[in-house]
């Protein structure tokens, strides 16, 4: 499937941090602030994700005081993967505006027509519009995520890779502490944990990020077709 292009581009604000974050390692979204780079983080690390588009559009929209005619750019639109879900049942894609929750609560009603004009351009397009601040990206699925990240980059033998694998697969869902005390016995138990960290930071294992960390978090196998 091949995804929309931005419609700007993104340069250097004195405002705030902003880059360009690789999305998983093939493709770099711009970002304008931290949190929108958080936003990037949780979608490369969500399965669900096919892509990432930014500043996807740019929508019309008349002030309703003044009259006068504005165009507003919402931040990022994500796609979905199809996964096991029939066709009829395609999940929409979602037009994102990233805004700190102080910013948003201040500005509220100043925003309020670009947000409307928004709502009726996805409705109008066939996706959903959401606002997200901290509430919604910086949670226990980031923390998570982020305590993942410094294991990705370590190295295992292959071999001990794929056994764990193995039996995560033929069990279907097995806990961290059952892998550690078939895998893991004794003196190894230290590094089998930084082993299975890295299995979920590089996705070969999957589980419920949004929850709290613990010995009987259950992992699984994710289908990655």
């Amino acid at each position: 499937m091949r995804l929309p292009t931005s419609v700007r581009k993104i340069g250097p604000t004195r405002r705030s941090v902003s880059g360009y974050y690789a999305f998983r390692g093939e493709e770099s979204i711009g970002f304008e602030s931290t949190l929108e780079r958080d936003f990037l983080v949780r979608a490369d690390f969500d399965l669900d994700v096919l892509g990432v588009i930014s500043q996807p559009c740019e929508i019309p929209f008349q002030h309703p005081v003044t009259g006068r005619w504005y165009t507003y750019t919402p931040d990022y639109l994500v796609y979905y993967q199809l996964g096991d879900r029939h066709y009829d049942d395609y999940p929409k894609p979602l037009l994102v505006e990233v805004k700190p929750q102080a910013a948003w609560r201040k500005h509220w009603r100043e925003w309020l027509p670009k947000w409307k004009a928004a709502l009726r351009y996805a409705k109008d397009q066939g996706w959903t519009f959401r606002l997200y601040d901290e509430s919604r990206i910086r949670d226990t699925t980031f923390d998570n995520i982020t305590f993942l990240a410094r294991y990705k980059r370590m190295t295992f033998p292959p071999e001990e890779s794929q056994e764990v694998l193995d039996t995560v697969r033929n069990m279907g869902v097995a806990t961290l502490d059952y892998l550690l005390t078939r895998h893991f016995m004794g003196i190894y138990r230290t590094e089998g944990i930084s082993h299975l960290w890295h299995l979920l930071a590089t996705r070969q294992l999957d589980c419920h990020v949004a929850l709290p960390f613990s010995p009987f978090t259950e992992v699984w196998v994710p289908d990655h077709e």
